[in-house]
């Protein structure tokens, strides 16, 4: 066999591999949304890892792009011996196979297969073969009420995986859309919050598709450089505000029980109601498992409570040093897509903030769900290769607003 034969079976196989892990990874997102029981979900996941490794393998890389690999890698081996969770290291892998790989098109197959799959659950659930269409039970207002899960499990989920797809779908073609086609995906959106009532979810879809309206309408660029930095300062307050959550729960949990009403705790409690009791859900349980008393540097095995604030659950689940480390980076790729003028990134990367401070949608075992992945995968190759730090972006913007 000719060397180019063998260069061209080689990328053959890579695209391939890359692609099976892509498309198990969603099956398995599905599967887990789903009614049905999963028993070879640690399996799959080994196999999706194995998949974007012969990928890896199959890849050329730049020294520097091999060092970054590895300390990454490097860092999920820590985490996993420290704690037994192989998250972040499948991570890196997923990262690091989608090197030349054209991304918005692996996006729209992840799209198209959620989609499919989520409207496969619900006409199952219609049908009354999978799960069940409605969910009756007090929701904590005080009252038992019925609301639709349409067979996935709960109303929030089912707008949670709508927020997801809204979410992504702006993302894939919000370039071509008009204002009525913003205006039919915020009716739809409306129209599923009338069966699920779930308030968050609407609210964060609310403020994604304007977002994205803003970014396809708005040419003028200095504004556009305006917006990009509130976004990048909301992502910053959503990380912020969780971690303050964290921090000072317990100050909500002795006026709960013991009546000391300081200002910190009345004011927690005010906006533990607008968080619809998810920071009381901290000191819930008998160890008070997610408050910053229960975090440490690389997390621990016993640290596997599920609760719905996600970035207190990144820092909770994998500790404070793989969370920072992750946070820093996160931040470094909205800087550089301020320079590079990439708006339609950073309002996913904010949707998705946004939402994690009460959902944990993004923070989990499922590679697929989280789209934010994807983003980082589709650049971080790209990023290594510019010479300009934060303090040249900050020094840019700057520049910018005097212009303006």
């Amino acid at each position: 066999m000719s060397v180019e034969k063998r260069k061209e079976l080689a990328s053959k196989i890579a695209l391939y591999s890359f692609y099976l892990a892509i498309i198990i990874e969603v099956l398995i997102v599905i599967v887990d949304k789903s009614a049905w029981t999963n028993p070879i979900e640690g399996r799959l996941f080994q196999l999706t890892f194995l998949l974007c490794f012969i990928k890896v393998c199959l890849t050329r890389y730049s020294w520097k792009e091999y060092l970054v690999l590895a300390l990454f890698l490097g860092l999920g081996a820590v985490s996993y011996f420290v704690t037994g969770r192989n998250e972040i290291v499948r991570a890196v892998m997923l990262i690091g196979a989608c090197k030349d790989i054209d991304m918005k098109k692996c996006l729209k197959l992840v799209f198209y297969m959620t989609l499919a799959g989520c409207l496969l659950i619900m006409g199952l659930s219609l049908l009354g073969i999978g799960g069940a269409a409605v969910l009756t039970q007090d929701y904590g207002r005080g009252t038992v009420e019925s609301r639709y899960t349409l067979g996935l499990g709960h109303p929030n989920a089912l707008q949670c995986m709508l927020w997801a797809l809204t979410t992504l779908g702006l993302y894939l073609y919000y370039e071509k859309m008009k204002w009525y086609q913003y205006l039919s995906v915020l009716l739809v959106n409306v129209g599923f919050f009338l069966l699920t009532g779930s308030k968050t979810a609407l609210l964060v879809t609310v403020y994604t598709i304007f977002a994205f309206a803003i970014v396809t309408f708005l040419k003028q660029k200095v504004l556009m450089i305006i917006f990009s930095v509130g976004n990048i300062l909301l992502c910053a307050a959503s990380v912020l505000l969780s971690v303050l959550a964290a921090k000072d729960a317990m100050c909500m949990y002795e006026y709960y029980t013991q009546g000391i009403a300081t200002e910190k705790a009345v004011f927690l409690s005010k906006l533990d109601g607008f968080l619809t009791g998810r920071i009381a859900s901290l000191f819930g349980t008998t160890n008070f498992e997610g408050t910053m008393q229960t975090w440490s540097l690389f997390s621990r095995p016993e640290n596997n409570y599920f609760f719905d604030m996600g970035w207190v659950r990144l820092f909770y689940w994998y500790g404070i040093i793989p969370a920072g480390i992750a946070i820093l980076v996160l931040f470094a790729f909205l800087f550089y897509f301020v320079r590079k003028g990439k708006p339609a990134e950073i309002v996913l990367i904010t949707a998705f903030a946004v939402y994690t401070i009460v959902e944990a949608h993004a923070v989990s075992e499922y590679m697929a769900r989280n789209y934010v992945l994807f983003v980082i995968a589709m650049y971080w190759w790209q990023i290594g290769k510019s010479s300009k730090n934060i303090s040249s972006v900050v020094k840019y913007i700057s520049a910018s607003l005097r212009v303006w």
